[in-house]
């Protein structure tokens, strides 16, 4: 999403035209159903490759390398976070310039608040996995013992993002090693550099304007709010997904609720500076259910971004100088394919709202193994100021040139 004055905010889902094709039957009712994804007025495809240490293209991304590809206009290797392929340097992300130009800035997720997206914006790692401080064995160079900046969490709320919501809260509880924090938990360092520190819904509900917010609403990643079984070698036998997980907890906040608690606490702080805020909205676990084959679970996530979506465009509706996009880091597994076919890795047939079924088919890797991204182009569209960019064919890297001109950032 993106004001001129500047209200910016980007919303994300992490999977592709597949994958985004199945709820249009069970979490709308009908085949021909819409959601607020498909209603945008302007929309495209862009292709999402990696690259090699040395420039060359790696042709299927990892969501470290396609999210520094926007969040930064540069391309990196698979697992890298905000620095250059070769050389390992540090990339100014959007969010970064940003807050350089004083726009308030926030990031919502239903992932750990340190995974690969959130990360992007707010860090540089050689690796994605150096989530937390007892986490660096691959980022030695990046320790704060080595002079670098620290962990993904450390770097976050160093960064003093205005928002950070999710889940990710046992990254936080690791104690820091080194550095002016050392022997407090990255939680404590939080608190001592002014954040509001919430866990549930209440909490965010009474958090107020005027100092930043980290939310951690899971331990891991967000529980999800649908369940069902997961696909299986020959089929499943038709289910209806269950609209409620038992493993999620009544007081996690949906993926809408943080949202829109997100946009009031970014607008609270520009309306005090004159300035717009930056907004990134993931729907995480769309991705993550897909590797693992749930589509019940990934259609749920998918129903749930949705609902973050509508509450994006429902703001820029009565703020037209916003600039909201939605889109996907790479493509994924899941197919919607025939009742008779017969796939030699794993489906699960559903049974829809109109009571008729539908077989998803999953492929990309031997069942048993994660279920792997594919490097087709995925679906960008958008509305408001600079949204005329995402027409046609382009690049993920041109993503990060159309949120910097609709902010006018130097």
């Amino acid at each position: 999403m993106t004001r001129h004055d500047g209200t910016p905010a980007v919303g994300r889902v992490p999977a592709g035209f597949s994958a985004r094709t199945a709820p249009h039957d069970p979490a709308q009712g009908r085949a021909d159903g819409r959601l607020n994804l498909d209603t945008f007025p302007l929309t495209g495809a862009y292709t999402t490759y990696a690259v090699h240490a040395d420039g060359t293209p790696d042709y299927v991304t990892d969501s470290a390398a396609s999210g520094t590809g926007w969040a930064t206009g540069h391309k990196t290797v698979n697992g890298r976070v905000s620095k250059t392929p070769g050389t390992d340097k540090a990339v100014p992300t959007i969010l970064e310039l940003a807050q350089r130009n004083g726009y308030a800035t926030g990031s919502v997720t239903t992932a750990e608040l340190t995974d690969a997206t959130p990360a992007v914006l707010a860090s540089h790692a050689t690796d994605r996995s150096c989530q937390g401080p007892a986490d660096m064995a691959k980022c030695p160079a990046d320790t704060i013992a080595a002079g670098g900046p620290g962990s993904i969490a450390e770097q976050s709320v160093n960064h003093k993002v205005d928002v950070l919501l999710g889940g990710g809260k046992a990254r936080f509880d690791q104690k820091v090693t080194e550095g002016a924090f050392k022997g407090m938990t990255v939680t404590e360092q939080a608190r001592k550099l002014g954040y509001q520190v919430v866990t549930d819904t209440t909490g965010l509900k009474n958090a107020k304007p005027g100092k930043p917010v980290l939310g951690l609403f899971a331990s891991g990643n967000v529980p999800t709010e649908w369940s069902g079984k997961a696909a299986a070698t020959g089929g499943t036998a038709p289910q209806r997904c269950v609209t409620a997980n038992p493993g999620r907890p009544a007081a996690t906040p949906s993926l809408a609720d943080s949202a829109t608690k997100a946009i009031q606490l970014l607008e609270a702080k520009q309306k005090r500076s004159k300035k717009g805020f930056f907004l990134q909205i993931e729907g995480a676990s769309i991705d993550k259910r897909d590797h693992a084959a749930d589509p019940c679970g990934q259609i749920g996530e998918t129903a749930a971004f949705d609902r973050a979506v509508k509450v994006a465009r429902d703001y820029a509706a009565k703020h037209p100088d916003t600039l909201v996009v939605t889109t996907a880091d790479h493509g994924h597994t899941s197919q919607i394919v025939p009742l008779e076919a017969t796939p030699p890795g794993l489906s699960a047939t559903l049974v829809t709202d109109e009571g008729q079924q539908l077989k998803v088919n999953y492929s990309t890797n031997t069942p048993g193994q994660s279920q792997e991204h594919t490097g087709t182009q995925v679906r960008i569209a958008a509305q408001g100021p600079q949204a005329y960019r995402v027409l046609g064919v382009t690049d993920q890297t041109d993503l990060f040139t159309t949120v910097r001109e609709a902010l006018r950032l130097r």
